[in-house]
């Protein structure tokens, strides 16, 4: 009877430590802060509410992980400046069964949020046009963001980790608080050094050998012209093979003369379209001169109307924003563009921001220079564009003071990005009364804002000599970001909003800015005529409030629209910016 007792007792014990969890695991679960949790899925439940555009579940994996990432490292801070402040705390078995309720709490939000995950994607879906789905798959949307918030959480110890020992050894021989005050500053030294100086450098020099093969490809359906009128042809001044795979798209897509006049059924004429690839020059202004002197040697200074369009980061122009102004001009039409480099835009903003703005200035002064120095009644009207990058360097190229002499006709800035401060500025000073996603400025004489639904003044108001349109989706988020969105409440959001908003986007401090930072990796991915992805009828109605063209009627439009967006429809997908 004694000798049992104690093998039985040495079962239990044998027993409990073998159901008990591992040591880390034990660890971990200590070190977890109630207030980081709480925080953290509250962020994570918010992340599943709807923003500009609908998200995949990887996109949607990506920014619940994200966002409960930054409610905890909040819950963190909180908890750190309770310590700071020694304020008191529960004892340790309190805080255990909190941990344990909180924990329980957490798993019941996220549940809750995550069936409604569907139905408010879909309420986005179905004001884009999109097919609603029948599932967000929140398994694995739950498994993707508590992977990626692990990482991050693992990210932020390990800095954790290399702070307190860099704190300890200076510990040794310096007062405390300043060997902490050190350390610190030292270990965010490493890590910027390990992320900026090896994983974005060699990201970068990764993406730009990749992008620059990539514009160095000639796809099959271009072939050199024959016509010694066209750019890249042997007479050309720029040579085939310069002028980039975004380039020779662009001269290669051109309306025939016989594609034209079999829809206006009466003489027309073949339009011009110069491109300047990046490798044609060494800098600038050198391609500048080159897309001027080849401008001159196609006669397009005899047309009637001359378009300087500033292509998107990869030297993209929109086909359906230049064919639209060539049917509506019988072809009477010249196009300049000028590549300045061959990444996506966003990596073109992070990497060589100034490209664009230098490039824009040398064409816009080389060209309006020598249009300028021509008699005013046997010159072509002159007009800017640019979609994304492009509108923002465009904005950039033309100052008011060198123009206001002898004003461009007008301009046409499609989809300007956030960072655009000429929109910014007109959008600040709009009449109060007029929403921030469709601006009313002054009396519309000069400036107007449309969008795919109506313009902010009505169409037969009278204009100045000086004509500027802003064509902008209110589901665009490379127009409506806004990095302020941190803190506060988007101007947008306010009422009335914009038909494809949905009413369910709510703001909420941090988690909003991460939405719609996700929502601009999918801008481009967006239905035609939502988000970044322009469609060619809105186009028309812009280049027609723009540029006038004379003898349309409301039918020939109608069946203009009709014939481009069908072939926009059956055209490749939207280039990457």
């Amino acid at each position: 009877m004694g000798a049992t007792g104690p093998r039985n007792s040495t079962r239990q014990v044998v027993t409990q430590a073998m159901l008990m969890p591992p040591a880390w695991i034990r660890r971990f679960k200590r070190s977890l802060s109630i207030p980081g949790l709480l925080f953290g899925t509250i962020f994570f439940a918010m992340s599943l509410t709807p923003s500009l555009l609908p998200r995949g579940w990887i996109m949607q994996g990506v920014l619940s992980g994200l966002c409960m990432a930054a409610g905890y490292g909040i819950g963190m801070a909180y908890r750190w400046l309770w310590g700071y402040l020694e304020l008191p705390l529960p004892d340790r078995r309190i805080q255990q069964w909190i941990l344990w309720a909180a924990g329980g709490a957490c798993f019941l939000v996220t549940l809750g949020f995550l069936w409604h995950a569907s139905e408010w994607q879909n309420s986005v879906r179905l004001l884009l046009e999109m097919e609603p789905v029948d599932s967000a798959r929140p398994i694995r949307v739950g498994l993707l963001a508590y992977l990626l918030f692990a990482v991050v959480v693992g990210i932020s110890r390990l800095f954790h980790l290399t702070h307190r020992v860099i704190a300890t050894r200076l510990g040794q021989g310096v007062p405390r608080r300043i060997a902490n005050v050190v350390s610190l500053i030292l270990a965010v030294m490493v890590f910027w050094a390990i992320i900026d100086g090896v994983i974005y450098q060699q990201t970068l020099r990764f993406a730009d050998r990749t992008f620059e093969r990539l514009d160095a490809r000639e796809e099959a359906e271009t072939a050199m012209p024959s016509d010694p009128a066209r750019t890249g042809s042997a007479e050309s001044l720029i040579a085939w093979d310069e002028l980039g795979r975004t380039g020779r798209n662009f001269v290669s897509a051109i309306p025939t003369a016989e594609g034209l006049s079999s829809f206006h059924g009466s003489e027309v004429t073949d339009p011009i379209r110069v491109y300047v690839g990046l490798n044609a020059a060494e800098s600038p202004e050198e391609r500048a001169e080159l897309a001027l002197d080849e401008l001159e040697r196609v006669g397009a200074f005899q047309r009637s109307v001359l378009a300087i369009v500033i292509p998107t980061g990869t030297g993209w122009v929109d086909p359906a924003a230049i064919t639209s102004l060539e049917y509506l001009h019988r072809g009477d039409v010249a196009t300049v563009a000028v590549q300045y480099s061959y990444l996506p835009s966003w990596l073109t903003l992070l990497s060589e921001p100034q490209y664009g703005a230098e490039t824009a200035d040398a064409l816009f002064e080389v060209i309006y220079g020598h249009w300028t120095r021509l008699p005013s009644d046997a010159r072509p009207q002159l007009y800017l564009h640019g979609l994304s990058l492009g509108a923002l360097n465009s904005q950039q190229s033309a100052d008011l003071y060198d123009i206001i002499a002898d004003p461009f006709h007008g301009a046409l800035w499609v989809g300007p990005p956030f960072r655009s401060e000429t929109w910014q500025d007109l959008t600040h000073q709009r009449d109060p009364a007029s929403p921030a996603w469709l601006p009313r400025f002054r009396d519309g004489s000069v400036v107007r804002f449309m969008n795919q639904y109506e313009m902010s003044h009505p169409p037969h108001s009278p204009w100045g000599p000086l004509r500027i349109i802003y064509l902008q989706y209110a589901s665009d988020p490379i127009t409506f970001f806004e990095p302020e969105a941190i803190y506060r409440s988007p101007q947008w959001l306010e009422e009335p909003r914009a038909p494809d908003v949905s009413d369910r986007v709510r703001w909420y401090p941090v988690v909003t800015m991460l939405q719609l930072l996700t929502d601009l990796a999918v801008g481009d991915a967006s239905p035609i005529g939502y988000g970044h992805v322009y469609a060619v009828e809105d186009y028309i109605d812009a280049w027609i409030a723009v540029t006038d063209p004379p003898g349309w009627t409301e039918g020939e439009i109608g069946r203009l629209k009709t014939q481009l967006r069908q072939a926009q429809e059956d055209m490749e997908e939207p280039e990457e910016e």
